[in-house]
């Protein structure tokens, strides 16, 4: 689940110079790590929303953590869709 995450962030957002081995699971995706910013982060929901049928809310309050890191998105989407 994680790679395949990883895979949509590059397609979603036209990352052409990251691998999926470039992204650690455990980074921050925002800020220091990944560096993606809010317009990826609505990007990227709507792209989750279309593969997973996983709605992310972005209203809620533990939207940052949802979106903290690979790890933590692959663990919502699993929550999400059982």
């Amino acid at each position: 689940m994680e790679n395949e995450l990883k895979q949509l962030i590059i397609e979603t957002l036209d990352l052409e110079d990251i691998g999926v081995d470039d992204i650690d699971s455990g980074a921050a995706l925002f800020n220091d790590g990944l560096g993606l910013d809010s317009i990826d982060a609505l990007e990227l929901g709507l792209a989750i929303r279309k593969k997973y049928n996983v709605k992310i809310n972005a209203e809620k309050e533990d939207v940052a953590k949802i979106f903290a890191s690979v790890s933590a998105l692959a663990n919502y989407i699993q929550s999400a869709r059982t």
